[in-house]
């Protein structure tokens, strides 16, 4: 089967502090991440070099192994800033184990999570001082030190920056212990709770030789310069955000923060953001707001025409799409050139059409359990619906498939988990012979592209045998342009599952296509749109029932449904 092949050059890394080490050698000076500082009105912005990050996490890490943490676990909780990605590397290169935590999670979970992980330490912003108040007093969390983000006064909690200057002050006066820490590069690092309620959510265990081979075969297939601002969006406790954090620094990129889903579009242009990581729900909405201006201005017949043009031009080497659509792309901050859509499948209309205007728009495809990444697409690697080819030196293939091909899909490498967490029964399940079983179903093409068709506990299967994907009816529903998430799912029905979807649709647009327009009205306009999609389809793949809303649905922090929640609500 074709694989990967390196199409640029990538440095082989062992760990993680080599890879934070290698860029200080390389681009000491290049600024590492740009913080903004609000005082009243006046917002400034800090920059923080490659060597001031290396040294601080050299202060802050002397620090830490002064309190007693050596090889202990770290807890990080706090939405993405500077603070959780230097306690993140800090803890790696030399202290212990991280345990990233959901900052969404409620408080029960956030402490069944320190119980479960048996976590030393936590790092955590002042948003969750009264959660820590209640750890401190529950018996079964074994914390002992807890350490705040923010500078903030309370009895029991040390302040992060009051660790930087005890740091440096030890590191002065010759202290080398973090310096001269040994990595095990084959041993567990860190532990990541997957998405779900407490109860549900399994632990997963990765090494440093898991995430450093993943970080260096995304250096043969996507290229990033140290030119390159990144906007640090996906949540840092999942693995595809501190993953895709790793990379661009590992590259000598800026990384910038988000202030919030709403400032979007005004942070791509505030920070000229040149390189963006996001989900497709996220991506899937700017598409649809650039296409319903398009409209609204009557120039789609024009964009149509240029997309046409280019395309042609293209054939023949000459590539004007950047500036025949010069006006999109400053809508967008003007220096966009690169995204990468991850998490779950994107609608592959969209992402052709940020490729149409000239922003490159590759899919991946991985798991937590992964490190994350198993397929990505390039530059010189792309079919649409696909989520690419495998990594350099990932083994991807399809078990037990069908007629169809359709499989369930598992792989092998270096960047596979150590295992979920004293849970080997789970272990058991999903490693097996060296292999890992993805849970995802899907095939491969003659190119060696994976195509997912949808996850295997999300199947639906009907009293007649026929087995129904529903991200792949989900995926035909996202293109309405009303349509800002939906959910197929099967309604039981007296001895058999009634083919139904609940379709969110977006206030914004309905009230200025249909103003004055009540819900029932609407929903005969979406129902006669399903019954469209339904005539492209064969018979038992029709959806018979439709539930409107327009409250968003239970979702993960990397917007995936929570289908189990959402069925049981329903």
């Amino acid at each position: 089967m074709k694989t990967y092949n390196k199409i640029y050059e990538s440095k082989q890394f062992k760990n993680i502090r080599e890879i934070i080490d290698n860029s200080v050698d390389l681009y000491p000076n290049n600024t590492a991440f740009i913080i903004k500082q609000k005082e009243g009105k006046e917002v400034k912005y800090k920059n923080i070099t490659y060597k001031e990050f290396k040294d601080q996490s050299n202060y802050f890490g002397t620090a830490l192994i002064d309190l007693g943490l050596k090889d202990k676990r770290v807890a990080i909780i706090g939405k993405n800033r500077y603070e959780w990605a230097l306690t993140y590397f800090t803890v790696l290169s030399g202290v212990g184990i991280t345990v990233p935590l959901d900052k969404g999670l409620k408080e029960e979970e956030i402490i069944s999570c320190l119980v479960r992980s048996k976590a030393d330490s936590i790092v955590f912003e002042k948003e969750y001082l009264d959660i820590m108040k209640k750890a401190k007093e529950d018996k079964n969390v074994k914390i002992k030190e807890y350490i705040c983000m923010d500078d903030i006064e309370e009895v029991g909690i040390t302040k992060l920056s009051d660790l930087l200057g005890k740091g440096k002050e030890t590191l002065e006066k010759g202290n080398k212990e973090y310096l001269e820490a040994k990595i095990d590069e084959e041993k567990m690092a860190t532990i990541i709770f997957t998405s779900g309620t407490t109860s549900m959510s399994k632990a997963v265990i990765l090494s440093h030789k898991n995430i450093a081979s993943n970080i260096t075969n995304l250096g043969y297939v996507e290229k990033v310069y140290d030119t390159d601002v990144n906007m640090a969006f996906l949540p840092f406790h999942h693995t595809f955000g501190s993953t895709g954090l790793l990379f661009f620094l590992s590259n000598g990129a800026t990384n910038v923060f988000c202030d919030g889903l709403r400032y979007i579009q005004n942070n791509l242009k505030e920070y000229k953001v040149s390189v963006f990581v996001c989900v497709p729900l996220l991506l899937e909405a700017m598409y649809k707001k650039i296409m319903a201006q398009v409209e609204k201005q009557g120039k789609t017949k024009v964009i149509k025409f240029g997309v046409a043009l280019s395309k042609f031009l293209l054939k023949f080497g000459i590539d004007i799409r950047r500036k025949l659509f010069k006006q999109i792309i400053d809508n967008l901050g003007g220096n966009l050139r690169f995204i990468v859509s991850g998490a779950s499948a994107i609608d592959k209309n969209v992402a052709e059409g940020f490729n149409n205007f000239g922003i490159l728009t590759v899919q991946g495809y991985g798991l937590t359990e992964t490190s994350p990444v198993l397929t990505a697409e390039n530059k010189k690697s792309m079919r649409i619906g696909s989520v690419g080819i495998p990594m350099y030196n990932v083994e991807v293939k399809i078990d037990n498939p069908n007629e169809d091909g359709i499989g369930e899909i598992i792989a092998r490498g270096p960047n596979v988990m150590l295992g979920y967490y004293e849970n080997e029964e789970a272990t058991n399940e999903v490693l097996k012979n060296g292999w890992f079983y993805t849970g995802d179903l899907g095939y491969i093409d003659k190119d060696g592209f994976v195509f997912i068709t949808g996850r295997k506990k999300n199947v639906i299967v009907l009293k007649n045998g026929k087995n129904i994907f529903p991200e792949e009816l989900e995926a035909l529903i996202t293109t309405l342009p009303y349509a800002q998430e939906n959910m197929v799912f099967g309604k039981p029905k007296d001895d058999d599952l009634l083919l139904s979807v609940k379709v969110v649709y977006n206030e914004d647009y309905v009230k200025e296509k249909y103003p004055n327009m009540d819900e029932e009205e609407l929903k005969e306009i979406i129902w006669n749109d399903i019954k469209e999609i339904n005539k492209k389809l064969p018979n038992y793949k029709h959806i018979k029932n439709l539930i409107i809303t327009n409250e968003p649905m239970i979702k993960t922090t990397t917007a995936k449904i929570k289908r189990f929640e959402e069925e049981k609500r329903l």
